[in-house]
């Protein structure tokens, strides 16, 4: 169900659907504490797990529109948490639809802010 609502998405924007993209080396997510309302932003690598709180995040690939790196990004992205068995999250996240494929967790919130070309 959520392939199929991301890949209405993609050719509801247009262009999108025949835009080129390229990947990334790495990747900006913006992680809200919905306790505290502290909003941390995570820099993080491809293949890299980076932890906040409870939870692990690793970003296993980040794409770009070809020439426009500050454009809408979009990460592939798996999240677990410790304790827990399998994954809370698998999948991509669209910095333009952060809604449309959300982590649901009872703490926090994350989603993609943009690809991190450098």
């Amino acid at each position: 169900m959520r392939s199929l609502l991301m890949m209405l998405a993609i050719l509801a924007s247009g262009a999108a659907a025949a835009q080129e993209v390229t990947n990334a080396p790495g990747a900006v997510l913006r992680a809200l504490d919905k306790i505290s309302g502290e909003a941390t932003d995570i820099e993080i690598a491809a293949g890299e797990m980076k932890r906040l709180g409870s939870l692990s995040v690793v970003m296993n690939e980040c794409r770009f529109p070809v020439g426009n790196p500050s454009g809408n990004a979009y990460a592939e992205l798996e999240i677990s948490e410790t304790g827990r068995q399998g994954t809370l999250f698998s999948g991509w996240m669209i910095a333009s639809a952060p809604a449309l494929s959300a982590l649901e967790h009872a703490r926090y919130d994350i989603w993609v802010i943009r690809c991190k070309t450098s």
